[in-house]
């Protein structure tokens, strides 16, 4: 376990990051919102040209395997876009920063893009102990927060956070739908919690908590992101004769738990998080991690959940055009989960924008997410409203089979109290034929 701190190192930095100089532009918001007009600079961050913005990423650091491919994937669809015609005649122009999956260095990045790139909307900033460092700072600046890139409760908060909104299921929602599968495939069973140390594992085990019986929970071990030596909670997890093991883990440390599952001959059944089981970035951690001797068949079995269609599923309209763009754009990453998921976040945006009007202010894309009903690639709806900045509804009980997610029965929804948890029926949404909003 020793020899995984210099791995995981040396993984991380081989990330790309992206970068580069925002718009110089700072007007005021005087645009209407509405659907005519010629194209003006109607707000920070927006052009009679371009629209800017930006987000932090672990473009290096413990997150970055995998994660670092979101950033990428946005800025692979916006030039999809542009290459269509923009939104309202606009080009698109992503900025990432690298923050390392650090606080710290979130508050310093997230400053540069409001203050000097002028940004006219964060977008898909990624990380709950990151994010949460920064939402003050961007609401009270009136900065458009969209779409975080984390399921944390702390997003749907409209009345002190009214420029945040969250995107893919919040943790609770994951964790009740986990924890009422884990109680029905697993009853009896003895159960152990492994989780992040912060609100993305809290929050997880708060809806895990609402299904599994407290008398079948026989351990809960928490990980701080950073220290890879996990083998003291995985020995305390083995000693407690845990049969099953709920995971609410960042790809990484999904792939250690793996690994000390092997140097300790433990192998329970893992239920992981969807954040914590992109199949792909989960082989390429246990081949870096382990120096190529750990089988990639080590993750088959792993029970998980999605909200979007499984990368892999070829046949899907959503996932054929993300494969489209992504072998025009990004075509030396590979396309997983996490290339999907930058590429839904910035069609949402992108849907939210065109309908904004042709002269958008940062109040008239908050209302517009509030108002409209945003679609997308999500196998449930989304949540938005004024009362709701929650992003999807639930999601989808999955498998990892031969390498790839496979989803088993039908979509999931419900609320993060103690609503109950019922199937969703209705279709999802199409791909529009070009792959534009609105087209």
């Amino acid at each position: 376990m020793r020899s995984t701190t210099t791995l995981l190192a040396a993984a991380c930095t081989a990330a790309l990051a992206l970068s580069a100089c925002g718009s110089d532009d700072d007007s005021g918001g005087g645009g209407s919102g509405s659907s005519g007009g010629k194209p003006t600079a109607s707000a920070p961050g927006i052009t009679a040209t371009q629209v800017t913005v930006g987000g932090h990423f672990p473009l290096t650091g413990p997150a970055a395997p995998g994660y670092s491919e979101i950033p990428q994937a946005i800025d692979a669809y916006f030039k999809y876009v542009n290459a269509n015609g923009g939104v309202h005649g606009r080009k698109l122009k992503m900025i990432a920063r690298d923050d390392g999956y650090n606080p710290t260095n979130t508050v310093k990045v997230t400053k540069q893009l409001v203050l000097q790139d002028k940004i006219f909307a964060m977008l898909g900033g990624l990380g709950t102990p990151t994010h949460t460092k920064v939402v003050d700072f961007l609401n009270a600046s009136r900065v458009p927060d969209l779409f975080v890139s984390s399921g944390c409760l702390c997003w749907d908060q409209p009345k002190d956070h009214p420029q945040t909104f969250g995107w893919q299921p919040d943790y609770t929602v994951e964790g009740k739908i986990l924890g009422q599968w884990i109680a029905q495939k697993y009853k009896g069973k003895k159960v152990a919690y492994f989780v992040q140390n912060d609100d993305f594992g809290s929050d997880g085990a708060k809806g895990l908590d609402k299904y599994v019986p407290k008398e079948q929970v026989v351990a809960r071990q928490t990980y701080e992101p950073g220290n890879t030596d996990i083998g003291p909670q995985m020995a305390k997890i083995k000693a407690s004769g845990a049969e099953v093991v709920a995971m609410f883990t960042i790809p990484a440390y999904t792939a250690l738990v793996e690994l000390a599952g092997l140097k300790l001959d433990y192998h329970p059944q893992l239920v992981v998080s969807n954040v914590g089981s992109d199949p792909t970035t989960l082989k390429g951690l246990l081949k870096a991690f382990s120096k190529g001797k750990a089988p990639s068949a080590l993750i088959d079995g792993i029970q998980t959940d999605a909200y979007l269609p499984p990368s892999g599923e070829t046949s899907n309209d959503w996932i054929a055009l993300f494969t489209k763009i992504h072998g025009q754009y990004i075509p030396k990453l590979p396309f997983d989960g996490n290339v999907e998921y930058g590429m839904g976040l910035a069609y949402t945006f992108v849907e939210a924008l065109q309908r904004a009007g042709a002269n958008p202010t940062r109040q008239s894309i908050v209302q517009t997410i509030e108002s409209e009903k945003l679609t997308g690639p999500g196998l449930v709806p989304f949540r938005y409203s004024k009362d709701s900045h929650a992003g999807f509804t639930g999601t989808q009980i999955a498998e990892i089979k031969d390498g790839e997610t496979v989803v088993t029965g039908k979509p999931l929804v419900t609320d993060d109290g103690d609503g109950d948890i019922t199937e969703y029926g209705e279709s999802p949404a199409a791909a529009p034929a070009n792959g534009v909003p609105g087209s």
